[in-house]
């Protein structure tokens, strides 16, 4: 199976889906990040460039695709889904995640709204949220309770950005730790990560089938 998973910054995607993208890569799926900006109005591009490669290595991503561009000074939606367009050619994704639309960042807004035209074509496609995320109501829910503690680790290799959560004396880790409780929460679980679809197949197979089928014995009772 083949994930790419679509941020706006360096770190959008390990608070996001950080943990179902671990999970996935444990069963062998193969992990690809697309970060549309480099981070450079939130510090050095140099820095930040660096510490998405090393939070790819936690995810257990095997490429880091760049977009290119300044945040907060991305181009045209047109351009952007030219931009996811190739990649989404390159990677021929299986699923797909990426910021949610409703956001009170201009960045997250602009690539959900150039990912929906651009992943068009493809089946699976889930919105995760993100600390600046409005009005988000998950039903898609993943318990990540073996990965939450390198889900944390994912997000604290982006060293720069950890207290720029512009809420006093609070670290991107907490927020990160009480979503994924809160969404577990939600799940019936310990911890989870939310996800919104924007379209979903579930496949059945014998074996889940077969799992819940009854016995005739049963049945009989």
């Amino acid at each position: 199976m083949n994930i790419l998973a679509i941020g706006a910054h360096p770190d959008d995607i390990e608070f996001g889906c950080g943990g179902t993208l671990m999970k996935y890569a444990g069963k062998g799926a193969r992990i690809e990040l697309l970060v549309m900006t480099d981070g450079s109005r939130g510090g050095d591009a140099r820095t930040r460039r660096r510490e998405q490669l090393a939070a790819a290595r936690v995810l257990g991503a095997r490429r880091v695709h760049w977009g290119g561009y300044r945040d907060t000074l991305l181009p045209t939606v047109r351009h952007l889904i030219d931009r996811i367009e190739r990649t989404l050619a390159s990677v021929q994704p299986d699923f797909i995640f990426v910021n949610y639309p409703e956001d009170t960042h201009q960045d997250h807004r602009q690539v959900a709204r150039a990912a929906v035209s651009a992943t068009r074509h493809s089946r699976n496609v889930l919105f995760y949220e993100g600390p600046t995320t409005v009005e988000f109501t998950p039903t898609v829910f993943i318990d990540i309770a073996d990965e939450i503690r390198r889900k944390i680790k994912a997000l604290q290799t982006h060293r720069s950005q950890i207290m720029k959560t512009r809420i006093e004396g609070t670290a991107i880790c907490e927020i990160a730790e009480a979503s994924a409780h809160f969404r577990g929460v939600q799940g019936r679980v310990r911890w989870a990560e939310g996800f919104s679809p924007l379209r979903l197949f579930i496949n059945v197979t014998e074996s889940q089938a077969a799992q819940r089928a009854p016995s005739r014995r049963g049945r009989r009772r």
